[in-house]
């Protein structure tokens, strides 16, 4: 089987493309063997290079992926043969809770991924393809999507009318919340060093375009946001909290530009603010993305496509965040 997989050497230099992987075995008990036809990056693919240790069997990268079932196993009531599905990343966390539970994992370490001709899963990990997108765009939006969707409303409570400011526009998930924030009637602000990124997000729907060499209170003009949506980290947590009303709330869940922040206590209890942190999110939160999408007929943003024997290609390409939207992999 083919499959991009990593042993060896810890980072991106024992990861490779290989034509003679084990193909997995036959699906058991409500399980199901599924063909995948895309699949899509995260930045979590290149921390589980540095993740996987030297003396673990050599692991398939991808928590992404869309495709076709091939075989199902005895027990199973969902799918059969010939149905296109998505791949749901989100292991042992099926009801929307406040926090997952303790053995919840992320597809794609310890368990194989989906940068591979074939997986086979439990079929509660699957859920029909929308009609209306392409393979590649459901390849790249699980894992992304997901966790952009429990951010804004899961935790962020998102409404209609409100505002919302995303910092660090570019990134797949932020594309995503981007989409997700219009289609239900929200103001969306958005921020980039890049102003071609600025002009992509204006056509996507932005109503308000920060530069980040400019200050960002000043172009504002006074007004503030109800929510702020950071995964960049310390080089904009303080600046967004600038921008967030009284009473407004702050979600967490990355930390791209690193992980500590000072924090003033006073302006932040006396602004009354909340802060709130999240992960990817649950199947029952998948569902109800995925009930969002095909409502509005949302799109991923797919920046670039790679063939699997170039994976190694897209990593790197990824790695230095130029991208906007999704970086895909077109497997067959």
């Amino acid at each position: 089987m083919k499959a991009f997989v990593h042993e060896g050497v810890a980072g991106l230099s024992g990861a490779h493309y290989t034509v003679d992987f084990k193909s997995p075995p036959s699906p058991g008990s409500g399980e199901v063997k599924v063909n995948l036809k895309a699949a899509g990056l995260n930045h979590r693919d290149l921390f589980v290079v540095t993740r996987h240790q030297q003396d673990q069997p050599p692991l398939i990268l991808g928590s992404d992926g869309a495709g076709i079932v091939s075989e199902v196993g005895p027990q199973t009531k969902t799918f059969r043969v010939g149905d296109e599905v998505l791949i749901i990343p989100s292991l042992r966390w099926e009801r929307k809770t406040a926090a997952p539970p303790d053995d919840f994992e992320i597809l794609g370490l310890p368990d194989n991924g989906t940068f591979a001709e074939q997986i086979v899963l439990p079929e509660a990990q699957l859920a029909r393809k929308p009609d209306y997108l392409s393979w590649t765009e459901a390849g790249v939006l699980p894992l992304s999507a997901l966790t952009g969707y429990r951010a804004l409303f899961t935790k962020g409570e998102l409404k209609s009318g409100q505002t919302v400011f995303i910092p660090g526009i570019g990134s797949g998930v932020a594309t995503y919340m981007l989409q997700m924030a219009k289609a239900v009637g929200a103001l969306v602000v958005v921020s980039s060093r890049s102003t071609e990124k600025l002009a992509r997000a204006k056509v996507l729907g932005a109503d308000l375009l920060l530069k980040n060499d400019e200050d960002w209170e000043t172009a504002m003009e006074g007004n503030k946001v109800d929510l702020v949506i950071e995964s960049v980290g310390a080089a904009t947590f303080n600046r967004s909290l600038s921008l967030l009303k009284k009473g407004g709330t702050v979600i967490a869940f990355g930390a791209s530009a690193g992980d500590e922040v000072a924090l003033n206590l006073r302006t932040f209890f006396y602004n009354q603010w909340q802060l709130r942190g999240t992960t990817m999110g649950s199947i029952d939160e998948f569902h109800e993305m995925l009930k969002l999408f095909q409502s509005h007929e949302i799109r991923p943003v797919v920046d670039h496509t790679f063939e699997l024997a170039e994976t190694a290609d897209a990593l790197h390409y990824l790695l230095r965040s130029g991208q906007f939207g999704k970086v895909a992999i077109h497997i067959q």
